[in-house]
């Protein structure tokens, strides 16, 4: 096989995966963690076996489908972050992406972090710890890296910067969750008080000398 026939081959099973995760991505938002791998294949018009082919059981999709959309979070979180405003502005703006993010899609959200609540017929249902903390370490990991960028944190910064990540991170997660289940405010409100409990200590420090800014 030529180098050529190879490369279309791969373009085609790409352009099929991403065909099968859209199908999943209707079904989720249509079920939420009640979406099964049977309801999946009838929505992309395949067998089950087939769907298995391509993503080994419902965890290689669901792993498929948490990359897909914490790219796509991950992305919208950087353009807050980057935005042309102040700190405070910004650090308001991140919040609120994250949870606009959870709201315009709460059955996708639900999908990704509490997919034990799911499995159809047949289905076996997820540990949550297993299949969902990794998706919040790799958020805590990326902010981490972005506050060690921007902030100068003196000794031990690499460090601090991580604690902070994966403390901002879980407690967006956190106060989303509950937020999303109750509403007790608006999301305007919570953001103004997620950022109050933040701000005293990222008021106090500087940028990095020579980093992009904070």
């Amino acid at each position: 096989m030529d180098t050529t026939q190879r490369t279309d081959q791969q373009r085609s099973a790409d352009r099929r995966r991403r065909e099968l995760l859209e199908a999943a991505d209707r079904v989720v938002l249509r079920d939420g963690p009640q979406a099964s791998m049977n309801a999946i294949a009838a929505e992309a018009g395949i067998t089950k076996p087939i769907l298995y082919r391509h993503f080994g059981d419902k965890g290689g999709l669901y792993a498929a489908l948490a990359t897909r959309h914490t790219d796509a979070l991950l992305d919208s979180l950087r353009a807050a972050l980057d935005a042309p405003a102040d700190r405070r502005e910004r650090v308001e703006a991140t919040l609120d992406t994250y949870l606009a993010a959870i709201e315009a899609r709460p059955q996708v959200y639900r999908f990704l972090m509490h997919p034990a609540e799911g499995g159809g017929p047949g289905d076996q249902g997820f540990d949550v710890g297993k299949h969902s903390a990794p998706l919040l370490r790799r958020m805590g990991e990326e902010l981490a890296q972005v506050i060690e960028e921007r902030l100068d944190l003196g000794p031990g910064g690499q460090q601090l910067a991580r604690v902070w990540g994966h403390g901002i991170v879980g407690m967006m997660h956190a106060a989303g969750d509950w937020w999303l289940g109750e509403r007790p405010c608006s999301r305007a409100e919570l953001v103004r008080s997620l950022a109050d409990l933040l701000w005293g200590r990222l008021a106090a420090v500087g940028d990095r000398v020579g980093g992009p800014g904070f």
